[in-house]
């Protein structure tokens, strides 16, 4: 954000307000120990306090302020005082006068927009970008039709996981797994689990405790198509980043089809002809630079910083052209 070109010290001339709070570290230490609603809540009535006494709210009732969540909605969205998970930050009224970007979003929610998992890869320059989006183009030969790295969600009734972890090991030939309950320091290496996926031809993207993952950026960045089971995986959430055409970059199997065994993936995937995996793959590997987080500017590209900042700008010019 420091880098940022456009930024100015007098918050009268300023489109938009920038608010440096980090909800996500905040509730994080809480989240998991047992801590009461009221605990969990204390950081967020403390910024709301805190960001109303600024002189910058009273201009639109902070309907020019954005900030950035860092964990999912889910960690937020606490309606019940009494019970339930995370805090209530998202639900009081001054959060949605505000623009929230958070990794996933409650869809539909009308103040709230989602970008982006960071990955690992954060480019210096334009070379870098290039460099890596011709090594991720020119993989000889990719052995796999399709990976699935993570782990299974015994506790969760609606998960199909379980099932694609069967399907994967009964398609040994065309299915590459990387169970992540097994050997989690793999799932933790970027560079193996970079590697597997630029050794495949598409990575199954199955929800987990919540709809999206990071491994959807993972397998964009390395030119691995991604399978969708659910709307709310993506194409609900990264309107920004992702392309409305979804058929162009990614596959969608409807997950109630995994889950009474009516589809095989490998069938599915093994019916799309040579020439339409190639060409999703070239509209995966142009989308590199909008869903990395890069370390400088880049000249002639927007990475997911560029766009972010573009479409809240816009958001909020659109609500001032209405007042």
């Amino acid at each position: 954000m420091k880098q940022y070109q456009c930024l100015t010290k007098n918050s009268s001339l300023a489109s938009a307000i920038y608010v440096p709070f980090y909800p996500g570290l905040q509730v994080s230490p809480y989240l998991w120990n047992g801590s009461s609603p009221s605990v969990r809540d204390s950081g967020a009535l403390d910024f709301i306090s805190w960001v109303k006494e600024q002189p910058e709210w009273n201009r639109v009732m902070g309907k020019d302020h954005f900030f950035i969540v860092g964990r999912i909605n889910w960690d937020f969205n606490r309606f019940d005082s009494v019970h339930g998970w995370g805090s209530k930050l998202l639900t009081l009224p001054e959060s949605k006068n505000m623009t929230v970007l958070s990794i996933e979003t409650n869809y539909p929610n009308e103040n709230e927009f989602a970008v982006p998992y960071p990955t690992y890869f954060h480019p210096s320059n334009v070379l870098e970008l290039h460099q890596w989006q011709e090594k991720v183009q020119s993989v000889p030969n990719r052995t796999f039709l399709f990976v699935f790295a993570g782990a299974p969600r015994p506790g969760n009734g609606g998960s199909i996981r379980t099932q694609l972890i069967n399907q994967c090991k009964k398609a040994s030939n065309s299915c590459t797994l990387v169970h992540c309950s097994q050997n989690d320091d793999l799932c933790s290496t970027p560079t193996h689990i970079i590697d597997v996926f630029m050794d495949s031809h598409f990575c199954l993207q199955p929800a987990g405790d919540s709809y999206t993952r990071r491994s959807t950026f993972d397998s964009i960045l390395a030119g691995c198509i991604p399978v969708f089971f659910h709307p709310q995986s993506a194409y609900k959430q990264y309107i920004w980043h992702l392309p409305e055409n979804y058929t162009s970059y990614s596959v969608f199997i409807p997950e109630d089809g995994i889950r009474n065994g009516s589809i095989s993936v490998e069938k599915v995937l093994s019916e799309i002809s040579e020439e339409k995996v190639i060409g999703m793959r070239e509209e995966v590997i142009k989308l590199i630079p909008r869903i990395v987080y890069a370390k400088n500017k880049l000249e002639g590209f927007e990475d997911a910083f560029d766009i972010s900042i573009k479409e809240v700008l816009k958001r909020i010019q659109n609500y001032k052209d209405l007042i």
